[in-house]
């Protein structure tokens, strides 16, 4: 399931149940070696699975259950394990596990019963890509990682070392990842290999290692490649005579169309950004249509009651305050419907919102602002119903009949239970929209 691109390799995406490997075609011949592995783990939850591997086997373990690789392996491996499946709490961490063909991998216990050594790193969603240096050198296999909080690339601290160890003399280079039942992106940016040799011993020639056989080869493959640049040069100058005595014109032209094949990774991130702008941008566009349509249906509501309320209180004088008291009370429960509705809506943007979660980074300045206008109608239709509704009160309640009330007792200077109704109700609304605001 590896997906090559441009600048890096994804060994498996955040799906369920996926492989992924990359091995080197030809065998080490390094008696001694040291390996920089630059990595990044992310993922959406808190817990990651399964996890990455870096090999090295005297044989390809193209796919298997061993971290996307195969089991039985006569080399090492050090792994990168994000979930625990022992339950101890001991993960992420990094394991060093050998192995010479015959064993099984104790996936269960997190490879604790064969772990040679290891450390207990976070190295998921971090700011920065993970670097491993991985170094074998005179039976000795040691382990630094950069856990990514900085960008310094030498910022290695120790995290396990293996002594009196024994690898194949020759071997393949390989890393590998999976995911279960949860699932990270694994993306391998680099791999290095160096060969190490002892100080004062003289390192073989670069020639002396190639076969005359291969060396005519390569030597042949060169010169066709060359002659095969000098036709296209030649083609590109006579398509374009205006940039002829330019060197580096016709290279640059050259690579850049096998660039263009590939999506970057910040042309995929401001992708996902534009694309997340646009659906809020149509999510509020919608919500601005629902709660306009439920404020004319308050208005006309509201017009309504007042109309009966006067029409009432002129035909029966005596029975007003008892009619203004129902009228109150069904404007209250309306209010009740008008904060459930904008809970509904309220809903709905974190709903939105959750659509995104993905993108990181803040939007377009135009699409902040257009939003920024759609919550401030929302306020200022919703200041028109506090007023409408504070008129109604002021015009069921005069104030010269409270203290020809028989039934209750004359008004202090403090607030009127209705009052503070419909205070909180207008304040609950305001509470709502400003954290929607937000």
């Amino acid at each position: 399931d590896a997906i090559p691109s441009a600048d890096q390799i994804r060994i498996t995406t955040s799906l369920k149940s996926q492989r992924g490997s990359v091995w080197t075609k030809n065998k080490s011949i390094f008696e001694y070696w040291e390996v920089e592995v630059t990595f990044r783990v992310t993922g959406r939850g808190r817990i990651g699975a399964d996890g990455l591997a870096v090999w090295f086997t005297e044989e390809q373990g193209l796919e298997g259950p061993v971290f996307g690789a195969a089991d039985k392996w006569n080399g090492v491996g050090v792994f990168f394990d994000s979930f625990d499946n022992d339950g101890k709490k001991n993960n992420p961490g990094v394991i060093i596990v050998g192995n010479n063909g015959r064993l099984l991998y104790d996936h269960q216990n997190d490879g604790s019963t064969q772990a040679l050594a290891s450390c207990q790193r976070d190295f998921r969603n971090k700011p920065y890509p993970v670097r491993v240096k991985i170094t074998y050198y005179q039976k000795t296999l040691t382990v630094l990682i950069n856990n990514g909080f900085t960008p310094d690339k030498e910022d290695y601290e120790f995290c396990a070392k293996v002594e009196n160890m024994v690898l194949p003399s020759q071997g393949y280079f390989g890393i590998s990842a999976a995911t279960g039942g949860l699932a990270d992106d694994h993306d391998v940016l680099s791999f290095l290999t160096f060969q190490l040799t002892e100080p004062g011993k003289e390192v073989p020639t670069p020639g002396a290692e190639i076969p005359q056989k291969d060396k005519e080869k390569y030597q042949e493959e060169f010169e066709h490649f060359q002659q095969e640049l000098d036709k296209k040069k030649e083609e590109f100058q006579k398509e374009h005579p205006d940039v002829q005595g330019q060197p580096g014109n016709f290279v640059c032209a050259f690579f850049l169309s096998a660039d263009d094949l590939f999506e970057t990774v910040s042309d995929r991130e401001l992708r996902q950004i534009f694309e997340g702008q646009n659906r809020i941008h149509l999510e509020i566009k919608q919500l601005n249509r629902q709660l306009d349509m439920i404020l004319d249906e308050q208005r006309r509501y509201v017009s309504a009651v007042t109309a009966e309320i006067a029409k009432r209180g002129a035909g029966f004088p005596g029975q007003q305050g008892q009619v203004s008291q129902q009228e109150i009370e069904t404007v209250v429960k309306n209010q009740d419907e008008v904060i459930r509705q904008v809970n509904e809506i309220r809903n709905s943007v974190a709903d939105a919102l959750r659509l995104i979660s993905g993108a990181q980074h803040p939007g377009s300045a135009a699409g902040v602002y257009e939003t920024t206008q759609h919550f401030n109608d929302i306020k200022e239709h919703l200041h028109v119903v506090k007023r409408d509704i504070e008129h109604l009160v002021q015009r069921n309640m005069p104030s010269s009949e409270k203290s020809k009330c028989p039934d209750l007792p004359p008004f202090p200077s403090c607030l009127s239970t209705m009052h503070f109704f419909i205070f909180v109700a207008v304040q609950t609304v305001l509470f709502i929209g400003y954290i929607m605001y937000r």
